[in-house]
């Protein structure tokens, strides 16, 4: 059922909750059950007038007083229609009519009800003490033949507690109610914040790995590119070298792509099922990289101290490449032509380090275009894995990174 369906079965103080409290002054209109709670409050205080009236009028008083006392009640009864909208003033009235004219007080027990019901505790205090007054004048004032005096004031404090009482569980349970319904709203609220939250970081996870995968190759393309636009003279073997890499790199380059952004337009499973579509290197693959480099005419040394690759976790695997790559893809672009070291290193309880450190390049760069993020990146992923990452210039000019990365025993 929606809030529409099941709005009449509520008071209308729960069905607009958006409406101001009960301080406020926005006027609320009534729901189904409103009009029946209404109903059977007006015929619940008629009923008891016309027992008073009908007391009053067997006791003797003179015809005027009885027919006062009928018509102020008759008021009384008729002012319950507006005691949702002026519940204190309503009750404070009801209190000082029913004082003199026994008929009005059931008008006066429903009105302190609906006061109970809709403000604080300390205003109905004040009132039902009133009430529990006027009562003792009344019965001092037209006492009952039929009843003592002690038993009439025993009786009004009783009726007073019983309707106080009443009231103030029936505040409590609606209280309850709205302070649940806005946790849920905030419940919501933080459940869709926290999926903002999830995307916004899947999308950088993603954009990371896309630079990650990508960058090596696209700067692969460049470096050839320029050195085919700078030595048009260059013998045909080994123009049509670096066009040979220039073509497998925007392949691979277009391939990992794909997987990227298959990976985004693909929904993700719950158990993690998916992971394997993802381009996902590990340690074991860094010695296909270092390969990869050296046919693209790069010098590269790898010292490989570590026994068994593919029993280094997976995630600290990826990591540990990922770094590599974004060294070798600065060499590359910084110090094309310099020979270029890869040292891995580590052991289970003490961590992996790579570390890929070339010297100063013997002549003067051309500019290569780069993202400029690429470190910020390297050290975002070392710090996100519980490692350290560093770089830097060497004193004789060349460049180093290095990282460590935590290795669980």
């Amino acid at each position: 059922m929606t809030d529409q369906e099941y709005r009449w079965l509520l008071p209308s103080a729960m069905a607009d909750p958006d409406l101001p409290g009960d301080r406020g002054g926005g006027r609320r209109r009534r729901t189904a059950r409103d009009w029946i709670v209404d109903i059977a409050a007006f015929l619940f205080a008629a009923g008891i007038g016309l027992l008073a009236a009908d007391t009053a009028a067997n006791v003797g008083n003179p015809d005027v007083v009885v027919f006062l006392d009928q018509l102020a009640g008759a008021a009384a009864c008729c002012a319950l229609w507006v005691r949702r909208r002026w519940p204190v003033g309503l009750a404070v009235a009801l209190v000082v009519v029913s004082t003199m004219a026994p008929v009005a007080g059931g008008a006066m027990i429903v009105a302190l009800f609906s006061l109970t019901v809709h403000r604080p505790f300390k205003t109905v205090a004040v009132v039902a003490s009133a009430s529990l007054a006027g009562a003792l004048v009344q019965a001092a004032l037209r006492p009952d033949p039929t009843t003592s005096f002690r038993a009439s004031a025993i009786a009004s404090l009783v009726i007073v507690l019983l309707v106080v009482g009443w009231g103030m569980f029936v505040r409590s349970r609606r209280q309850l109610v709205v302070s649940l319904r806005e946790r849920a709203r905030r419940a919501e609220t933080e459940a869709d914040l926290r999926a903002e939250q999830a995307q916004r970081l899947a999308r950088e996870a993603i954009a990371r790995e896309m630079h990650d995968v990508l960058a090596h190759r696209l700067t692969l393309l460049s470096v050839h590119a320029g050195a085919l636009e700078f030595r048009p003279d260059a013998p045909p073997a080994e123009v049509a070298r670096a066009a040979g890499v220039i073509r497998d790199s925007a392949h691979e380059a277009l391939q990992d792509l794909r997987d990227v952004i298959g990976v985004l337009r693909a929904p993700a499973p719950v158990d993690g099922s998916g992971d394997d579509n993802r381009p996902q290197p590990t340690l074991a693959t860094l010695d296909a990289l270092v390969a990869e480099s050296r046919e693209a005419g790069m010098k590269v040394t790898l010292d490989h101290r570590i026994d068994r690759p593919a029993a280094v976790p997976a995630a600290t695997g990826r990591n540990a490449y990922r770094i590599a790559q974004e060294g070798l893809t600065n060499a590359r672009k910084h110090a094309p032509g310099a020979e270029v070291t890869v040292t891995v290193t580590g052991a289970p309880g003490d961590g992996l380090t790579i570390e890929v450190r070339n010297p100063a390049p013997g002549r003067e760069v051309p500019a290569v275009p780069g993202s400029g993020q690429g470190l910020i990146g390297l050290t975002e992923r070392a710090t996100l894995a519980g490692g350290r990452f560093e770089h830097g210039f060497t004193p004789g000019g060349g460049f180093r990174v290095s990282a460590w990365l935590p290795w669980a025993p």
